[in-house]
């Protein structure tokens, strides 16, 4: 591609920003824009000086690649212009994606849960033997002209992720997720199918997970990991430590190598088992696979921890039953000794409706359970008319939490104990307020 002006609308978005880094240290003349509102995502971007405007038709130019952020629809007045000018080069984000990746050795990593975590985890490896560039859904992302791999996050939301041909690709689960946008399981799983065959070597895939069996993935290209020894790549003799988990390493049944990392739970065991085998398919020393793995700090919103007093808070992105269930599970693991409150913001009534049991299980391992109410715009959906009384009915003691002086005390007055906080939306607000009355 030769290097022009990109302009990025919706710059502002995470994915969006992070891609615009990366454009400005490829050498492209970058800028933007966005809604005035502030978010924590622009401040590296008037770091660099990268301009950020308001939403104007009058800033498309001839001669412009034109980036459209997912969250705006092709009736947008600066898309129009866009699409209307035959001298502008026009891309979603996921399409220019696909573009930059092809100048890389890149890695992608996809599946329905844990896809931020690995890709930090992926890139962490990675990064202690090679030059890593990265692109990660919490909003990190850096790439350099000199970098020799590319580790990228791949979403299947509205199949985005088939704009993209890595050269090696993970996959971490097929649990349904989207049910807005995907019809049924079948459709969900077809979309994997779909990314699977634009893997160009080797696809790294969970074998353990119980939706294989009914997948057509390309076998001759395929490794899979897991707990189970019917795995390529697979763990045993698992020593469990409140901070670290310790683990023996086959491939093809053959002992690899004992590893030391700073990570807690089966799933985190799994997120690294997957990284290893990319390490092990590019020939990566063993020792400098576990070196990297040791550099992992987390990825933001994914478990962080701060101590408060004799409190804990710890925020999470999760958001689906599943990922809820292995975050209290793996809070059990680090803090037995504890009483562990729940405090979930869910996104999207379809979810909440769909998977209302699972929720329930999910939530109900905690020993309290606080909820927080629908708050934006694209929670709803037509045709579901549900607020956050459809969950807390359905598990027994459960309050709703908002942001107000009473119900942030009822929190505190559980103390000392874990609260976890739970969501993809912003929570940061109610964990602010709770911290100060801790």
């Amino acid at each position: 591609m030769m290097l022009k002006t990109i302009y990025f609308i919706g710059i502002k978005g995470t994915g969006m920003a992070s891609l615009a880094l990366i454009c400005d240290n490829l050498g492209y003349d970058v800028l933007g824009s966005d809604i005035p509102t502030h978010f924590f995502t622009e401040d590296p971007l008037r770091a660099r000086n990268i301009p950020i405007l308001d939403f104007d038709p009058k800033n498309i130019k001839e001669g412009m690649i034109v980036v459209a952020g997912n969250a705006f629809l092709d009736d947008h007045d600066e898309i129009m212009a866009a699409k209307a000018n035959p001298a502008v080069d026009f891309y979603r984000y996921h399409d220019f994606l696909g573009k930059v990746m092809e100048g890389f050795r890149t890695v992608a990593v996809s599946g329905s849960h844990g896809k931020t975590t690995t890709t930090t985890l992926l890139k962490d490896m990675l990064d202690a033997s090679y030059d890593t560039g990265y692109l990660i859904g919490d909003g990190r992302g850096n790439l350099e002209n000199s970098d020799q791999y590319f580790a990228v996050e791949a979403c299947e939301y509205r199949h985005h992720f088939l704009s993209y041909h890595p050269d090696i690709a993970i996959m971490t689960n097929f649990e349904i997720d989207h049910v807005d946008y995907f019809k049924s399981e079948a459709d969900y799983l077809k979309a994997f199918e779909s990314f699977a065959q634009n893997v160009k070597e080797r696809l790294i895939v969970w074998g353990d997970d119980p939706h294989i069996a009914q997948m057509e993935l390309p076998l001759k290209k395929m490794w899979t990991y897991g707990f189970d020894d019917k795995n390529d790549i697979t763990v045993h003799n698992v020593e469990k430590g409140r901070d670290y988990t310790e683990f023996d390493v086959y491939f093809k049944n053959e002992f690899i190598k004992r590893f030391n990392l700073p990570l807690v739970g089966d799933h985190m065991v799994l997120n690294a088992l997957a990284v290893i085998g990319v390490g092990l398919y590019e020939k990566t020393p063993l020792d400098q696979i576990e070196k990297g793995l040791q550099n992992f700090k987390g990825a933001l919103r994914r478990y962080v921890v701060k101590e408060v007093k004799d409190s804990v808070i710890i925020d999470d992105y999760a958001h689906h039953p599943t990922e809820i269930k292995v975050t209290l599970q793996a809070t059990r693991t680090r803090y037995p000794d504890k009483k562990i409150v729940a405090i979930f913001k869910p996104h999207r009534v379809g979810r909440v409706y769909y998977f209302a049991n699972e929720f329930k299980e999910a939530l109900e391992l905690a020993d309290a359970v606080g909820l927080c109410p629908f708050t934006s715009i694209d929670d709803q959906e037509e045709g579901i008319d549900i607020d956050i009384t459809y969950l807390q009915d359905m598990i027994d003691g459960s309050f709703i939490v908002e942001e107000n002086e009473a119900d942030i005390k009822h929190l505190a007055s559980f103390a000392p104990c874990v609260y976890v906080f739970m969501s993809s939306k912003n929570i940061y607000d109610l964990e602010s307020s709770l911290e100060e009355l801790l």
